[in-house]
């Protein structure tokens, strides 16, 4: 069967999938987003299925703006190559070595997902009741490629509990899901993985801010993914491509939609725009102006400002982002993802201009 970006996915598509390959790097994701604004709270949960070894890694953490790294975060947990149960089913399932559940309630919709540490204090429980159906990436696109990929909003409510504290959830955020090889992917388990060859760091338009211009370079595997939402009715998502930007720091969104009035509409990827401004001190995402343009021709435009910071590998963050556009605000992320070396040489060029707004 041809699979395009209309192609449904079914109710199987909740449980883990057959490996297609007996490639090493096989793996399958299910990951959720939280936050809480008046906190400046984001938070995960994500899971690594390893389908050919049967082993899983997982990870759970809440970052505020007291702490980016993991050890300073307000929460942080990773567990790698965890032995699997036989024939894992994440329809219904808790991650061994005290990870997080998932149950699903209405296939493809929604799911209840909880965590617990006693020993820290810190928990987590919610439902996702889904906004709408999973939406798929087009085929051939990147970064998934041919790599099944869905993205889903929903409407996310229960509590966390940080150091004791008791905190309602009540929020708007994503879920997604991929299966496939992810050779030529980064891996946000341990850091990148082993370059390829350097072969002369190209860009497509040179010129520009220099800091710019190595964020521009090709072949660095560079991924950052932004989106928020308002309620049911309003938001974005999408993925920038800034080794495809220009010389004036603009960087083309592909594979995302706009949601205006409740209609979920694919990006036109030809006008749809991000251009960001980083904080010197760090190198990470500090503000945003977002153009956005659906397939039919609806427009918006966006204004994002990152709230807090986690950075789990030295380099790129995900940042907790606050929107504006259409005289709303809503929440979401900034999810920037650097291959270490080449975070390096960008944050020495940035240092060196003296500003981020250049």
């Amino acid at each position: 069967m041809t699979v395009t970006a209309d192609t449904p996915f079914v109710p199987e598509d909740d449980t883990y999938h057959a490996a297609s390959s007996d490639d090493p790097l096989w793996v399958e994701t299910a990951w959720w987003c939280w936050n809480v604004p008046d906190r400046r709270i984001g938070g995960w949960l994500h899971a690594y299925y390893h389908g050919n070894r049967n082993e899983a890694t997982w990870r759970v953490f809440a970052w505020d703006p007291s702490g980016a790294d993991p050890g300073r975060m307000a929460y942080y947990k990773l567990m790698k190559d965890v032995p699997m149960p036989a024939a894992p089913d994440l329809r219904d399932l808790s991650f061994p070595e005290g990870g997080f559940s998932v149950k699903m309630l209405k296939p493809l919709m929604d799911y209840h997902v909880a965590y617990q540490d006693p020993e820290r204090r810190f928990g987590v429980e919610f439902e996702h009741r889904a906004v709408h159906p999973p939406q798929r990436f087009t085929p051939g696109e990147p970064p998934a490629m041919h790599n099944p990929h869905l993205d889903q909003l929903g409407h996310m409510t229960g509590e966390m509990v940080l150091r004791g504290e008791r905190i309602p959830i009540d929020c708007y955020s994503i879920r997604d899901r991929t299966w496939g090889p992810r050779s030529n992917h980064f891996d946000f388990e341990g850091g990148p993985r082993q370059a390829k060859p350097d072969r002369g760091h190209r860009v497509l338009h040179p010129g520009g801010t220099r800091w710019r211009e190595i964020e521009r370079e090709r072949g660095r595997a560079r991924v950052q993914y932004i989106f928020g939402h308002t309620g049911a009715e309003m938001g974005f998502l999408g993925f920038v491509r800034p080794q495809d930007g220009d010389a004036k720091g603009w960087s083309p969104m592909n594979v995302g939609w706009l949601l205006k009035d409740g209609v979920f509409v694919r990006l036109d990827k030809t006008k749809s725009r991000m251009r960001n401004y980083r904080d010197p001190a760090t190198g990470w995402s500090a503000h945003m102006e977002v153009e956005l343009v659906d397939v039919t021709g609806r427009k918006m435009e966006a204004e994002g400002t990152a709230e807090s910071h986690m950075c789990e590998n030295a380099a790129g963050s995900n940042a907790l982002m606050r929107w504006e556009y259409e005289g709303q605000v809503g929440w979401g992320e900034d999810q920037d993802g650097w291959k270490l070396d080449h975070f390096q040489r960008m944050l020495d060029a940035l240092r060196d201009s003296g500003t981020a707004a250049c």
